[in-house]
């Protein structure tokens, strides 16, 4: 009999998992949040499609969190790639580079950064986090995760920074261990 409720579990999980990774990738959930596929289209810089995932209330005007997914058909070396970007935060003035981490052995990299900037009248903080790495066929795939903190005195600005210095290699660890989904090739405005 205990040998029937672990292949009826096994059985169980494996339907889940297939019926979960053939969805219609229009939904993604990342740390305990649900993002749902608002923009999607093809960019002339990547070669490829960009999808964006936002919470529900939200949308690329006006969010807090986003989930994004990039294809760059046309890069083959995702280390590199990220090697170039790990430079351009460090050149920008108004980027703080929190991490860099590359396994060369995976050929895979991630990236985790603070940006400085403005929407709607509101100033923020955005976390910034980029694994990259190949796709399974041809190109380089990019998944991030964004997060902005806004704020209006000096003291919200310590307690931003002391938050993401805490949780960031939480952050970084979970945007590492988590599959990229299939990039949806269509455009979704």
């Amino acid at each position: 009999m205990n040998k029937m409720i672990i292949i009826t579990l096994v059985i169980l999980f494996i339907s889940m998992f297939v019926f979960t990774q053939t969805a219609k990738c229009e939904e993604i959930h990342f740390n305990n949040n649900i993002f749902l596929l608002k923009k999607s289209y093809y960019s002339e810089e990547n070669k490829g499609y960009v999808n964006e995932y936002y919470p529900k209330n939200e949308n690329r005007e006006d969010w807090s969190k986003m989930v994004a997914i990039y294809y760059y058909p046309e890069v083959s070396n995702p280390i590199k790639f990220a090697d170039n970007e790990d430079k351009k935060v460090e050149e920008t003035e108004t980027d703080v580079l929190l991490k860099f981490i590359q396994n060369k052995k995976s050929d895979k990299a991630a990236l985790s950064y603070l940006e400085n900037g403005s929407a709607n009248g509101r100033n923020f903080f955005e976390r910034n986090i980029y694994k990259y790495e190949k796709h399974p066929d041809k190109g380089m795939m990019v998944l991030r995760y964004a997060e902005r903190y806004f704020f209006i005195s000096d003291s919200e600005i310590t307690q931003i920074g002391n938050n993401v210095k805490q949780d960031n290699d939480k952050y970084l660890e979970l945007i590492v261990s988590s599959p990229i989904p299939p990039v949806v090739e269509k455009d979704i405005d």
